[in-house]
């Protein structure tokens, strides 16, 4: 079961707009610190959509998709797509 709230139109259109972008956030060996969650709610709710890095050392024993999840769901953001070590985030602006 798809928990996805975003259509794949709106999927689409995200990756669009962020194919061309350089990633905006690095996670590194700190891995996912609370300051790291911070920065990343901070760029979502500036321009609602964000493309992050995963470093393999930040990977350790997990999978990117398994960390791409855990922040998704920690920023309360909707994971858009992963591929390879990195990953896109939306989250809609609250009114």
């Amino acid at each position: 079961m798809n928990m996805s709230k975003l259509s794949a139109g709106a999927k689409r259109r995200i990756k669009r707009r962020l194919s061309g972008e350089k990633p905006t956030i690095w996670v590194g060996k700190s891995g996912v610190s609370q300051e790291l969650l911070k920065e990343i709610e901070k760029q979502l709710d500036k321009k609602e959509m964000l493309k992050i890095k995963l470093l393999k050392s930040a990977l350790g024993e997990n999978e990117a998709k398994q960390v791409a999840l855990r922040i998704a769901e920690q920023t309360q953001a909707e994971l858009v797509e992963v591929r390879g070590h990195t990953f896109m985030l939306y989250k809609r602006h609250k009114k």
